[in-house]
């Protein structure tokens, strides 16, 4: 689900941009107000863990790949607000040091997978859980908060490629950017969603749910941080098996490079081919003097160390403005 760069028009990215700038600054306000500093290291947990989640491939129907993304469980246990900020940030650092989605695409990346997903799972799961007042409630509630709303999200980003060739068309009337329309792009995003992606954003989030209720309850009723370490011990664990997801083969549909889309098609389109361009230290979470697994393994353990980093230094600094008042 990760468009990259040129498969969307720059004015369809700059759209997306724009409408994301107050959803960003409310969440910023939200964090500020509500994460204090002792809550903001799990924030950065929540964070890592969606990075994390979305570096295990899953093979799809039609030899394409597919990943969770956690945003719907970090939106049941923070918040929507706090879900918009981490995975907001989990998606900066995969396209600024991996090549994991398009750079300008990242307001768009971040409006489906930041945006739609966690609000939709958030009011969802309060939803259920009103209709079934018991414990199996909440994990209806949860699995159904995953499912439905990694869905809705992949609904957007294939309604957001296949209006491409209906509103952008070169002289000849070739498509400028993403070539296949809504007739193609809906059925291809979303059959793999709703039976394979969807359940496994289901189970990954009443699964996560149900174990930090029963080790972790303070997290989900009184907003306290207790028992940090067990979190750190799973990351640990996801980082040493993330080589797992490439044991899916396959690109992820409208992810394709030039070669590909070429293959595909018999042509290029000129959007794509002569867009703009950017080169991440670590494209496709590898390095060059690696092996392609422990590649894999390093991409992951630099990811989780730049996101904890950054929510140390946001922590400190919501401390020094609450102190002064600000």
């Amino acid at each position: 689900m990760h468009i990259p760069d040129n498969y969307l028009s720059p004015s369809t990215c700059a759209t997306f941009g724009v409408a994301m700038l107050p959803i960003w600054r409310r969440a910023s306000l939200t964090v500020k107000a509500e994460i204090t500093r002792q809550k903001m290291p799990l924030l950065g947990v929540a964070a890592a863990f969606s990075f994390l989640i979305m570096m295990f491939n899953v093979p799809l129907p039609g030899g394409t790949t597919g990943h969770a993304i956690g945003g719907a469980l970090i939106a049941i246990l923070l918040g929507p607000y706090s879900a918009v900020f981490a995975v907001t940030i989990a998606l900066a650092i995969q396209a600024l040091f991996f090549g994991d989605g398009g750079i300008l695409a990242l307001g768009v990346n971040c409006f489906n997978m930041a945006f739609i997903m966690p609000f939709t799972a958030f009011y969802l799961f309060k939803l259920t859980k009103k209709l079934f007042k018991n414990q199996k409630g909440e994990y209806i509630a949860s699995f159904l908060g995953g499912y439905i709303s990694v869905n809705v999200a992949a609904l957007f980003a294939a309604v957001e490629f296949g209006v491409q060739p209906l509103l952008f068309k070169d002289v000849s009337g070739l498509p400028l950017y993403s070539p296949y329309g809504l007739a193609v792009s809906i059925p291809a995003m979303m059959i793999p969603h709703l039976l394979v992606v969807g359940i496994l954003e289901g189970i990954i989030t009443v699964g996560a749910y149900s174990y930090i209720k029963k080790a972790s309850p303070d997290v989900i009723y009184k907003g306290k941080v207790s028992k940090m370490k067990y979190f750190y011990i799973i990351m640990g664990i996801l980082i040493l098996a993330t080589p797992l997801g490439l044991l899916a083969n396959g690109t992820a549909w409208g992810e394709w490079g030039s070669e590909e889309i070429k293959n595909l098609l018999g042509f290029v389109p000129k959007g794509l081919e002569k867009g703009f361009q950017y080169n991440s230290p670590f494209k496709d979470y590898s390095f060059g003097f690696l092996n392609e697994y422990f590649g894999y393994i390093l991409s992951a353990l630099v990811g989780v160390i730049i996101i904890l980093i950054i929510f140390k230094v946001l922590g400190k600094i919501n401390l020094k403005r609450n102190i002064k008042g600000d």
